[in-house]
């Protein structure tokens, strides 16, 4: 899977750029009213997740001299965050509680519906062979269905999570990120 030892790797130092830096002020009020300059810790968020998210992976690409940039394409990272922010924040979710598991019939309209269909499709690949929950994905006209079957005792867990805490399990989403980015096509 693309250099993901060296990725993964390359991401943990990173983790220490978003450490605030300690804060160094004056010694007291008095010196700063007479000209001593007062340092901040620099500020680390980037204002808003996308963008957080796309720097994240540009400075992890920048970082790998073996990046191919000739393949990279952050536009598709950026139409995938699209999708997921669609899915999160704009789509209808309907709770079926079917034997042995849950039923999630989600629409919306529009780029939302689309949104909807290659998320639920993706995630439902991804995730299937992962443990003993079972992903059944469909497309529908108005969006899609997805169809979470599992072990009795994690039916109160697969309610509680609900479409949205089902559709973040797996922690795959950070390593995905970097490699639509980097030119491969995790759903192909």
């Amino acid at each position: 899977m693309w250099r993901l030892a060296g990725l993964i790797g390359l991401a943990v130092p990173l983790g220490a750029l978003a450490q605030p830096m300690p804060q160094r002020t004056a010694p007291d009020a008095h010196a700063a009213m007479h000209g001593a300059t007062m340092q901040h810790a620099a500020p680390i968020q980037p204002g808003q997740g996308a963008f957080g998210a796309i720097a994240e992976i540009v400075t992890i690409l920048e970082a790998d001299p073996a990046t191919n940039w000739s393949v990279v394409n952050i536009e598709a990272l950026r139409q995938h965050l699209i999708d997921m922010d669609n899915v999160t924040l704009r789509a209808a979710v309907r709770n079926e509680t079917i034997e042995g598991g849950m039923r999630f019939v989600v629409t919306g309209d529009g780029a939302v519906r689309g949104s909807i269909q290659r998320m639920v499709r993706a995630h439902a690949a991804e995730m299937n062979g992962v443990g003993p929950w079972r992903y059944e994905a469909l497309d529908l006209k108005s969006g899609a269905e997805l169809t979470v079957h599992v072990p009795s005792a994690d039916m109160a867990k697969l309610r509680g999570l609900g479409f949205i805490g089902v559709m973040t399990l797996g922690v795959h989403h950070q390593l995905h990120h970097l490699m639509i980015a980097a030119g491969e096509h995790p759903h192909d």
